[in-house]
């Protein structure tokens, strides 16, 4: 390809707005455009990357024996009320109306339309195991899209789905493609993936995994145990629970003023955050008229997704509670009727001598005790880990590192086969709803991901898996007819055995070669007068900056040996 015809800009300034690192890169070195927010236009250098991103994942789940289908965006809404879905996703699901009145919606994942393909068709025990899967466009209408293709609206993701007879059958293969997605990031050049147990949030099921990619960009919170290898998402992280007391008492109201956050009641009245029981408010999705106390400990915060699993709800939001009669900042749990739902965490369980909200402006109580005066009914985990705190398997301290969800893998069991009374017979005559599990891979995302992990402060660094060209081919004085000449001749003769980016243009040197390592191509050969004039070509590797001087006629031999794939 000659860079001179190549679709796609080279800009020298960062985007105003932009800061993640993989969004200022690709947009600066001609691979990505916005159309809308979190939509975006590949750039032919994009769409080269992704196609061997793709080719890759192929490669794995073929050799998983997954069978590759096509899917539709747009689906019924029959298809999605038989599952429960078209109701209980929210705002994110795009929904629409055809010209026939007809309620549709565009797909942010499958497995409705994957059950549905199969419903009929697959009708025998002996019919299974199977996986189908796909490469295809979803779109999902995030609220906040940020960081370019880290998080969009509209993706491209590789979703499959398999069926089984049985949980063993489907422990076995979910390990196998375990196996796959860790190859798949390996060759794709990850270097830094792992994989953490994790929510199944809307996707249902009993177990889950995610793939996570440890960078500073990334958005979700990886609780880690160095000494015993625990993993989790923040989502799902649990923590040893620390222990402490404090002098029981007799309840007695305390006179607090306009203090109302735990910081200042804290200060206001000099005690130990850890004696305070914190009330945060929140509405269910869809039942506005219930209002959710989540009870915690002053110094804890309310893990939202522990929360909407113990309801069993798909959404909750921090709500106004200026119509409920509850008193912002002096809620309680002693004595507290308004409310329709109270949860309480287990780091209050057992706890005396608290200090809580006396549920009227001004005052709070004090000498809480939870049995004697609230008597909670049961106990539930519904916090945040903290950096610090100790792991639950080992007792050592933990820490929590940033990542980017790349991929992950559910166990649905049979939630949608169930649901969309997809049966299939078996040996002694009776039904079974197969058994079914689900295998993502976001593939921008992986992109945006290499480019977060991989990049340095000239621009990008592409492994040579996924780069979207091998070599660049760089002529110093273009405007040098003996240069221009050998340079054409160089491109068509390397041409025939690598992926080559031929910069052409009548250009300054300073700019091809700044191009050159914006654009992050793994190779990059240089011909100048100089070095023409001793018969060589400079090489310079774009991940270590090592130059290497080589004779014209081993020019092809040494690119051999540095573009092979390990």
């Amino acid at each position: 390809m000659k860079i001179s015809k190549l679709v796609g800009e080279r800009l020298k300034e960062v985007p105003a707005g932009v800061t993640a690192k993989s969004h200022s890169l690709l947009l600066r070195a001609g691979y990505i455009k916005q159309v809308a927010n979190g939509i975006y236009s590949l750039y032919p250098a994009a769409q080269r990357v992704i196609l061997k991103i793709e080719n890759i994942i192929r490669q794995e789940m073929n050799g998983v024996d997954g069978q590759e289908v096509h899917l539709p965006v747009v689906m019924p809404r029959e298809m999605w009320d038989k599952s429960g879905r078209y109701a209980s996703i929210g705002s994110e699901m795009l929904r629409f109306k055809d010209r026939n009145d007809r309620d549709m919606l565009i797909g942010m994942t499958h497995e409705e339309a994957a059950v549905h393909l199969c419903q009929n068709t697959i009708k025998s025990y002996d019919q299974l195991p199977f996986m189908i899967y796909q490469i295809q466009t979803k779109f999902r209408d995030e609220a906040r899209p940020r960081a370019g293709l880290l998080r969009v609206r509209e993706f491209t993701m590789k979703d499959g789905y398999s069926f089984h007879t049985s949980h063993e059958d489907l422990n076995e293969y979910y390990d196998r493609v375990y196996g796959a997605y860790n190859r798949v990031f390996k060759r794709i050049g990850m270097k830094n993936v792992i994989a953490i147990k994790s929510d199944n949030g809307m996707m249902g099921g009993d177990a889950s995994d995610e793939f996570q990619l440890l960078v500073e960009a990334g958005e979700d919170n990886i609780v880690i145990c160095q000494h015993c290898g625990y993993k989790a998402n923040m989502e799902i992280a649990t923590a040893k629970k620390d222990e402490v007391s404090f002098t029981d008492e007799a309840l007695n109201e305390i006179y607090t003023k306009d203090a109302k956050t735990i910081d200042e009641l804290a200060t206001l009245l000099k005690k130990d955050k850890k004696q305070f029981i914190k009330a945060v408010c929140y509405a269910i999705s869809g039942e506005k008229d219930k209002v959710v106390v989540a009870f915690v400990r002053g110094d804890k915060e309310v893990n939202e997704a522990k929360l909407k699993k113990h309801l069993g709800v798909e959404d909750i939001a921090v709500t106004d509670i200026s119509e409920t009669g509850l008193v912002k900042g002096n809620i309680g749990c002693v004595g507290l009727e308004i409310t329709n739902i109270k949860v309480f965490d287990k780091s209050l369980e057992g706890l005396t001598g608290m200090i809580c909200g006396a549920n009227k402006e001004e005052y709070h109580l004090g000498g809480v005790n939870l049995e004697r005066d609230v008597k909670p009914s049961e106990y539930v985990d519904i916090i945040k880990v903290n950096e610090g705190d100790l792991c639950h398997e080992c007792g050592a301290p933990i820490i929590i590192k940033k990542g980017i969800e790349v991929g992950n893998i559910f166990k649905l069991d049979t939630k949608y086969t169930k649901t969309m009374d997809m049966t299939i017979s078996m040996p002694d005559g009776s039904k079974l709803h197969p058994i079914m599990g689900c295998y993502g891979i976001g593939i921008g995302r992986c992109l945006a991901g290499i480019v977060e992990e991989s990049a340095d402060e000239k621009g990008i660094v592409w492994p040579m898996a996924v780069a979207p060209w091998q070599i660049y081919l760089c002529p110093l004085r273009n405007d040098d007819a003996e240069i221009e000449k050998k340079a054409d001749e160089l491109y068509e003769k390397l041409s025939k055995n690598f992926e080559v980016l031929y910069d052409d243009r009548k250009t300054s040197a300073g700019m091809k070669l700044t191009d050159s390592e914006l654009m992050g191509i793994p190779v990059r050969v240089v011909i100048s007068p100089r070095s023409l004039s001793a018969n060589q070509a400079e090489i310079t590797i774009r991940e270590s900056g090592e130059k290497i001087m080589v004779e014209l006629d081993k020019l092809e031999e040494t690119l051999s040996n540095l573009t092979k794939l390990n």
